[in-house]
């Protein structure tokens, strides 16, 4: 491989390979190497929780691009493969086996790694988590004979998996640490919605609660202890308490670390040869002003684009507002923008929050800074153009269904 030109991508997921083909379709002629620690070839995560775990969909839908498309357009796909460090200086990443790959450009694609649940008892068979293809298909086989569940986490990957888990037939206990499922996310005016929801559908939901340990039998988990000495049964525990951004050869190379790897607006890090792309990349966002990193597959999806231009010399920005959705039970839902904790002094409901048929605002200073639509269709555009806009808006006239979205952001 030429280090002229050659590209080499740490990561073989959805960032990493979405990577590689916009790499191939900017033009690039030269090497792309794809190095990836799994066994099998890029895949879509959301269906891991979605439609994938609960049989709706085969393995072969998850798969980003079919196999014989990295041979197609030359891109040298090393699975099983683990980058044991970067040698910045020498322009390569050495592999475990010591073996070296040049590259004139690196880009990390490394993701992040499920948090580890430290409890005594952790280790017993039965708990799982849901992160990899394998992990997936784990639960999903659990279901079919567990009957009852314990989610320990009730951010969106712990909620989606409960709402498979009453597919399936399953007693689930949802355990949430905070007072409400989601309420860091979408805070205490629109959160409830969630909690309302699965127990509308038979979920057992828990909060304000600390798990103190996992009890078992022969090896088995058979119960989640609480700090009051509580223990709630179960058949099966899965472990969703968050997600770390897989930072290792970025901090042990040098590159500049801080909730991620540190990237600016066209995704290069502190070395101007490296760029960062996915949940790894804490990235500066010029229209939102500030640093942020975002764990949804909307962002693994549309950075590459933006890393591909930065290597091609294109100069592109990264400037997309943050995008997720989740479907559970018969909602679904869409969430546009950026909003903290305590950084909006309002939210504003068009629709009827009873029927869960609405779109939610979050607004700072009359502004607009996320919206949610749940089972409301098609407004995605009118929902960014209102943030984008800055325009202050008539609070009453945002809540009107009647009043057309696209008229109030101008």
């Amino acid at each position: 491989m030429s280090e002229t030109n050659g590209v080499v991508i740490v990561g073989a997921g959805l960032a990493g390979a979405k990577t590689a083909e916009a790499l191939r379709d900017g033009g690039h002629a030269g090497p792309v190497v794809l190095i990836g620690e799994e066994q099998h070839r890029p895949y879509d995560r959301p269906p891991l929780s979605k439609d994938y775990l609960q049989g709706k969909s085969g393995r072969d839908d998850v798969f980003v691009h079919p196999s014989s498309w990295y041979t197609d357009n030359h891109v040298d796909l090393r699975l099983g493969t683990r980058v044991g460090a970067i040698d910045r200086a020498g322009s390569a990443v050495v592999l475990d086996d010591g073996s070296r790959v040049p590259y004139a450009h690196l880009v990390l694609a490394t993701g992040s790694t499920p948090r580890s649940l430290t409890v005594p008892g952790s280790e017993l068979g039965g708990v799982l988590y849901l992160r990899r293809l394998e992990d997936s298909e784990r639960l999903r086989d659990a279901l079919t004979t567990a009957h009852r569940i314990v989610v320990i986490g009730g951010g969106w990957i712990g909620l989606e998996a409960a709402a498979a888990a009453r597919a399936a037939g399953v007693e689930v206990t949802l355990l949430e640490a905070a007072a409400l499922p989601l309420g860091h996310v979408l805070g205490p005016e629109i959160a409830p919605v969630f909690s309302d929801l699965h127990r509308e559908h038979g979920v057992v939901v828990r909060t304000g609660v600390t798990v103190a340990r996992l009890v078992g039998d022969d090896g088995q988990v058979s119960g989640v202890q609480l700090d009051d000495g509580e223990v709630v049964p179960c058949d099966v525990v899965l472990v969703g308490v968050g997600i770390t951004p897989e930072v290792r050869l970025a901090a042990d190379s040098g590159l500049t670390i801080d909730n991620g790897v540190l990237v600016d607006e066209h995704l290069v890090t502190s070395d101007p040869l490296v760029l960062a792309v996915g949940d790894v990349a804490n990235a500066w966002h010029p229209v939102l002003g500030r640093r942020i990193r975002v764990e949804h597959w909307a962002n693994a999806l549309n950075q590459p684009v933006v890393a591909a231009a930065t290597i091609l010399g294109r100069g592109a920005v990264y400037d997309r507002l943050p995008y997720f959705y989740s479907d559970q039970y018969d909602l679904g839902m869409e969430y546009t923008g950026y909003v903290v904790p305590d950084g909006y002094d309002g939210v504003v409901v068009r629709g009827d929050l009873a029927s869960r048929e609405f779109v939610a605002f979050w607004l700072h200073d009359g502004r607009v800074l996320a919206g949610m639509n749940v089972n409301v269709w098609d407004v995605t555009d009118d929902i960014k153009a209102l943030i984008g806009s800055g325009t202050r808006v008539d609070r009453d006239r945002l809540a009107d269904p009647a009043v057309p979205l696209s008229s109030l952001s101008t």
